[in-house]
Formats: C-alpha cells, structure tokens, sequence
C-alpha cells in the first residue's frame, strides 16, 4: 500500500531504502523492486525496533530518513470495545511511532541532523463513530510530531507529519467490510461512496501521499 509506494518513491529520488515490516516476505518483495534492504520488525516491540535499526546502522553507518508508517485498524462501537484491542492500536499506531523515533535518535544526532516523518490520518483531526480508538490513536501522533518538532529542532532534526484521507490500498478492503457490518451495507458499498465523496470524485492513489512524503 502507502508503504510500498513510499519506498519506491524514495528510491527513485536516490535513497537508500531499508524496508521494515511485520512480515519478512513482504519486506522483502518490496525491498527487491527498490534494491533496498529487507528489515523484519514488529513496531508494538521496542526490542525489535532496536534490532531492526541496529541492523541498518551496522550496513549503511547510520539513519538520515526516518518514516513511520505502520498502522492497524479496527473498528468497534464503544460497547465493543475490548482491552486487547485497544493495547494492539495504541502499540502499533502510538508506540511505534514514539520508539521509532527514539532509536533513530543517536545515529541522526552524530550525522548532524536528519528527518522524521509520521503518519497521521484525518481520523486524527476529526472525530469518527466506531472508530474512537484509531481516532484517538492518531491524534496522538499529530501531538507527537508537534512536540518531537520543537524538541529535536536544535538538533537539526526536522519531524513532520502527513495525514492521509481515504487512499485505496489492501487496507481499506478491511475497513469495508468492516463498515459493511456496522452499517448494514454490501461490501465495496462504503468504498465508492467515500471515493464519491472526495471533491476530485476518486480515493487517493498511495503516490499522492509518496510524493509529498519525498518533498519533506
């Protein structure tokens, strides 16, 4: 989805591309079309992000770029809400994203600067039904990028965030269907009616958020 289209983008521009994901295989499919290393990492565990930036470090002498892209999604109104889930989203989506950040801290610092960025969503600048947990989850990262940006400011390290509206990946076939349960609809019915609803009458294709990811 975004990821893949980030890491190809990047790539064109003359990056190197690590490419990090919960599954190895997928990592390393990406990784082939971008000449770039496959890194297996689970984001809601703090010693794989360490092991999996170790990694990179120990290959290339350390980090420039940094994107925080792993995300999960799950809806439920909130008498369905369940402890398990809320652990997984604010992991993954919060977690990750802040201890990311922190392990690409030291090997930015001694190259003198470099740049993070987050992914947000507009569920983060709005609240949503059924969905208070990703919601939530990532207005925490809008705030999250606000305070590592004058943090690490004198650090030379500029943090931005990007929040994607409704880009038609793999993802939003789950969240069809999940819409689909919660609102009585046929599956793919959700799906047109929000691509519908976008003033350009389409979802967003993954390279609409690749390149302004490339421009930061």
């Amino acid at each position: 989805g975004i990821g893949r289209a980030i890491c190809m983008a990047m790539a064109n521009s003359g990056a190197a591309v690590a490419v990090a994901d919960l599954r190895e295989d997928d990592a390393r499919a990406t990784a082939i079309k971008v000449s770039g290393m496959p890194v297996a990492m689970n984001v809601s565990e703090p010693d794989s992000i360490a092991a999996g930036v170790a990694k990179i470090e120990a290959a290339w002498g350390g980090i420039d770029i940094l994107v925080n892209n792993a995300g999960v999604f799950n809806m439920a109104s909130l008498d369905k809400v369940t402890w398990a889930d809320f652990r997984r989203q604010f992991d993954v989506n919060v977690g990750g994203t802040i201890f990311a950040c922190q392990a690409v801290l030291p090997s930015m610092k001694r190259r003198g600067g470099g740049v993070i960025i987050n992914f947000a969503s507009q569920a983060g600048r709005r609240g949503e039904p059924n969905i208070s947990l990703y919601c939530s989850t990532k207005a925490a990262v809008i705030s999250i990028t606000q305070s590592l940006g004058l943090e690490l400011a004198r650090d030379n390290i500029r943090v931005n965030a990007i929040a994607p509206g409704v880009i038609d990946t793999p993802m939003w076939d789950v969240v069809d269907a999940q819409f689909a349960e919660y609102e009585n609809k046929p599956i793919g019915q959700k799906k047109r009616e929000v691509g519908k609803a976008v003033p350009l009458g389409r979802m967003g294709d993954p390279c609409d958020v690749a390149d302004p990811c490339v421009f930061l």
